[in-house]
């Protein structure tokens, strides 16, 4: 969670940026009061010109996020989405380019993030044939003339696209290729994109006990307590996991025949619920389950943002606000 102690820190290290999962407040405000913290803090980071970016569902949901970091940790096979929220769209590009070209073309679309299936990538399709054009009057051509219809040998260049990268790779396509007016289609394709979701189920490596698996998951995740419910004996082998307060997903655990469900916030209710139905539970705490993707997430900037000597450093005071005794 985002607090005045980040702040303080953040300009010990002269940050220009702030980068937080949870941020200063969670419900829409009419007004900011400078005159109560979250207001003065906001009030601050302004005056300080230091930029502010909160990721929060969205680090929960996506890869390489909350969930797929605690899934890593606890080494887990066959991880599977716990519930699915959003399904990128994929497109299908032909574009038509000169022969001598094609090569120039497609290194150009590929590199701007065009041509992956799964894990290969410049995947593309090429056809040989002749286009035809007529430059009429105010064109300059890059093959033939005003007037004149012109027959040319082309290669129909095919690939694939994820929504997210269109526009840079219609952006280096239009850069790379040689024609005034390129001809191009793009096809929204109903195959299955990359798929994101809040928590994620799968195998440990073998079967243990519950009580193995709570003292797996204290190793993992640096803790010395957590909360359970179940028979310490129970072995448990399919472990579905929500970093976070993840108590709307237990039915969806049960569903897709969990054995323990790992997560944090859990209520007295619900942890009846889950003895009725022989699903364990381990509450590892919301700032337990939270705070392991902080080094991912800061690996990733560093590994994206050093090409442009931008430096990342990793909060060391943020803290669970929760003690015990």
């Amino acid at each position: 969670s985002f607090k005045s102690n980040d702040k303080t820190e953040a300009e010990a290290a002269g940050a220009e940026m702030l980068v937080v999962h949870h941020t200063p407040f969670f419900k829409p405000w009419s007004k900011l009061r400078t005159d109560l913290p979250h207001g003065r803090l906001l009030q601050k980071i302004v005056q300080q010109d230091m930029a502010l970016y909160a990721a929060h569902t969205n680090l929960d949901a996506t890869v390489g996020g909350v969930n797929d970091v605690l899934a890593r940790k606890l080494e887990l096979q066959q991880v599977e989405l716990l519930t699915e929220s959003w399904q990128e769209k994929l497109y299908k590009l032909a574009v038509f380019v000169p022969r001598e070209y094609t090569e120039k073309v497609s290194e150009a679309i590929c590199r701007a993030g065009a041509g992956w299936i799964g894990n290969y990538a410049h995947c593309t399709f090429r056809i040989k044939g002749t286009g035809t054009f007529l430059p009429l009057e105010g064109t300059q051509p890059f093959l033939g003339e005003q007037g004149k219809l012109e027959n040319v040998e082309e290669t129909r260049l095919e690939t694939i696209i994820p929504e997210a990268r269109l526009k840079r790779v219609i952006r280096a396509l239009l850069k790379a290729h040689p024609y005034e007016e390129v001809a191009y289609d793009l096809y929204l394709l109903a195959n299955e994109g990359r798929k994101v979701g809040i928590g994620r189920i799968g195998f440990l490596p073998h079967p243990l006990t519950l009580k193995e698996f709570i003292n797996l998951v204290k190793e993992r995740l640096a803790l010395s307590l957590v909360r359970y419910c179940g028979d310490l004996e129970k072995m448990v082998e399919k472990v579905a996991l929500c970093g976070g307060s993840g108590a709307s997903y237990l039915d969806r655990a049960v569903f897709l025949g969990a054995d323990v469900y790992l997560s944090a916030d859990l209520k007295y209710h619900e942890a009846q619920e889950a003895l009725t139905r022989d699903l364990a539970l381990v509450d590892a705490g919301h700032f337990g389950t939270e705070r392991p993707v902080m080094d991912a997430l800061a690996t990733y900037l560093q590994q994206e943002l050093e090409p442009k000597d931008v430096r990342v450093v990793v909060s060391q005071i943020n803290s669970d606000p929760f003690c015990f005794l």
